[in-house]
C-alpha cells in the first residue's frame, strides 16, 4: 500500500512538473503569437483589414505561396504587361511606409515603354503575410523575391528600389548580381549608420508601442515633411488614408507589430559598408530636400542636425559605388516619384535606356 502511494505521489509530482513546464513555454510563445494591443484606433476615416483588405490596387493582386521559416507565407505582387514589350522586365521594390500600388504612375510610364512590371509587397507589409515571428532581414526579403522571380521563370531583371526598398534592392544585387541588369536607387535609405552615427537602439517592444499611435495625422505631418519638402497635393492623401486604415481596424496590432520588426530590420542592418561591393550598374536618383533618418526624434539634437543630410549622402553613396550615375533633384524630397512624377520619370527612362555592360 506504502509502495502504491509513493508512486502515485510521485506521479503526481512528475506531473505537476511538466505542467509547470509546458506553462513556462507557452507564457511567452503565446506573448509572442498576439501583440497584446487589440484596440480599436480612435482616428477616424476608412477601416482596412491587416492585409490591406478593401483597398483596391489599379491591377489584379496576385499571390505567390511559399515556405519559409517553418510557415506558409503569401507575398502580394502585380505583373503587369506591355502592348509592345521591349524585352525588359523591371522589379518595383516599395518602400517601409508604402506599398506596390503606390508605384501606380511609374508602373503605368513604364509599361507603355514597353516593360513588364513585376511591383510586389514585401512579407510584412500591405496585402502580404503578416507573420506575428519571423527573423526579418534583407537577405530573406531579397530569397523571397528571388523565389518569386523565379517561379514566374524571371532570370534578369532591372531592381528600381525606394526608400527601404532601396536597401533591399543593393542587397538583392549584392546576392544575385548576374540576375540583375541594373540597379535603380530611388532615395535609399541606410546610406548612413544610424546607430554609428549616434541614433539610440530601442527595443521591437517600444518600436510597437509607438506604432500603436500611428494615425493618419501623424503619417501626414511627416509625410509632408519628409516625403514632399514641405509641400502638400490632395493626391498624397490617397497613400495617408492607406497606411491609416490598417491602424484603425481590428488587425490594428498585428500591423504594429510586424511594422515594429521591420524597423528593427532596418536600423540594424546598414548597407553603407558594402556599397564598393556592387558590380552592376546603378541610377541613384536622389531629392536633395529628403531628410530621412530612422530613428532620428531619439537622437541628442546635437546629432539628430546632421542626420539625413541627402544631398551630402547622394554624392557619398555614387563615389563608393562603381557604375552609379548620380541624378539630383533639389526641389524634391523622399519620394520624386510622387512629388513631381513627370519629371522623375523622364530622369528615370533616359538612365534606363542604355545601361553599362560593364561589370
Amino acid at each position: 500500500m506504502t509502495y502504491l502511494v509513493l508512486r502515485v505521489k510521485l506521479l503526481e509530482r512528475s506531473f505537476a512538473v511538466v505542467l509547470t513546464l509546458l506553462a513556462a513555454f507557452a507564457a511567452p510563445v503565446a506573448a509572442q503569437s498576439r501583440p497584446a494591443d487589440n484596440a480599436a484606433s480612435p482616428d477616424p476615416g476608412q477601416i482596412y483589414g491587416a492585409r490591406l483588405e478593401g483597398f483596391d490596387y489599379p491591377w489584379p493582386v496576385l499571390l505567390y505561396g511559399f515556405q519559409s521559416q517553418g510557415q506558409t507565407l503569401e507575398m502580394a505582387y502585380m505583373d503587369v504587361k506591355p502592348a509592345r514589350p521591349n524585352g525588359r522586365l523591371a522589379l518595383l521594390l516599395h518602400g517601409k511606409n508604402f506599398c506596390a500600388a503606390t508605384w501606380q504612375v511609374t508602373i503605368t510610364t513604364l509599361v507603355e515603354a514597353g516593360y513588364r512590371v513585376i511591383a510586389p509587397d514585401q512579407i510584412g507589409f500591405c496585402k502580404s503575410s503578416k507573420p506575428m515571428q519571423y527573423q526579418f532581414s534583407f537577405q530573406q526579403l531579397a530569397g523571397n523575391t528571388h523565389a518569386l522571380l523565379e517561379s514566374l521563370g524571371i532570370g534578369r531583371a532591372t531592381i528600381i528600389g525606394h526608400s527601404t526598398g532601396g536597401m533591399l534592392g543593393i542587397r538583392y544585387a549584392l546576392m544575385y548580381p548576374a540576375q540583375v541588369e541594373q540597379l535603380v536607387l530611388v532615395d535609399p535609405i541606410g546610406l548612413e549608420d544610424w546607430k554609428a552615427r549616434g541614433v539610440p537602439w530601442q527595443s521591437v517592444d517600444a518600436w510597437y508601442q509607438k506604432e500603436l499611435k500611428t494615425t493618419a495625422e501623424s503619417i501626414r505631418a511627416y509625410e509632408r515633411s519628409t516625403y514632399y519638402s514641405g509641400t502638400w497635393e490632395a493626391a498624397y492623401e490617397r497613400w495617408v488614408q492607406m497606411l491609416a486604415g490598417m491602424y484603425r481596424g481590428p488587425g490594428r496590432a498585428q500591423v504594429a507589430w510586424d511594422s515594429a520588426l521591420l524597423y528593427d530590420m532596418i536600423y540594424t542592418q546598414p548597407v553603407v559598408y558594402e556599397l564598393g561591393l556592387l558590380r552592376v550598374p546603378v541610377l541613384l536618383i536622389i531629392g536633395d530636400k529628403d531628410n530621412t533618418a530612422i530613428g532620428k526624434d531619439l537622437a541628442p539634437p546635437e546629432v539628430r542636425a546632421t542626420l539625413g543630410n541627402y544631398p551630402v549622402l547622394g554624392k557619398a553613396a555614387a563615389a563608393k559605388i562603381p557604375h552609379a550615375k548620380l541624378v539630383e533633384f533639389p526641389d524634391l524630397g523622399h519620394a520624386p516619384q510622387i512629388q513631381a512624377p513627370d519629371r522623375f520619370h523622364t530622369a528615370l527612362l533616359k538612365g534606363l535606356q542604355a545601361p553599362s555592360t560593364d561589370r
